[in-house]
């Protein structure tokens, strides 16, 4: 499951989720309303070839269960782009929306990319926060330095989809020499 939070570098994640259906993987989108101000649903949809997941209680479909089910159905889960705001909503446990909702509902891995403004990455609240969701066991791949659409310069860029797909591909080689 890709899960994607508002920020410009939304539009790097199509080339991510092309990586991963061509590995053979099935991608599950599921999207923030601030998300879909950066890249449309559409796009989503068409790239992983599934329905994308915007709403907890969307009016036209039964889903009193959906975030359950959403939870328990990926081997994975990977947040791309993830803002110091959501960053912050799930190390405080807050559910009030589709996505925070399933990840507080999940027995699988989180993986974490965020993508901020340098300010907001250094920000000391960011860190408690990032801080508190790695003790719990949440894999952060580490922003880079490099220029922001902001027009600053700093940490706080995320990685390429090459990086964030190399990170999946390892997950899963580790976990395939568990015993079980």
């Amino acid at each position: 499951m890709i899960g994607m939070t508002g920020g410009i570098a939304c539009y790097k994640i199509p080339y991510l989720i092309r990586s991963i259906t061509k590995a053979g993987g099935e991608v599950q989108v599921v999207m923030t309303g601030a998300a879909t101000k950066f890249i449309t649903p559409l796009t989503m949809e068409t790239i992983s070839r599934r329905p994308v997941a915007l709403q907890l209680f969307p009016e036209e479909k039964f889903v009193s269960t959906r975030h359950i089910e959403l939870a328990e159905w990926p081997d994975l889960i990977m947040i791309a782009p993830t803002t110091a705001n959501f960053i912050g909503k799930i190390a405080s446990g807050i559910s009030d929306d589709l996505l925070t909702t399933i990840i507080c509902a999940t027995p699988r891995n989180v993986i974490v990319a965020p993508a901020m403004n340098p300010v907001m990455w250094a920000n000391k609240i960011t860190r408690k926060n990032v801080k508190t969701l790695k003790d719990i066991g949440y894999k952060f791949i580490t922003p880079i330095e490099g220029d922001m659409a902001c027009d600053h310069h700093g940490v706080g860029r995320m990685p390429e989809p090459e990086i964030l797909f190399n990170e999946i591909k390892s997950f899963f080689q580790k976990s395939s020499k568990k015993k079980v």
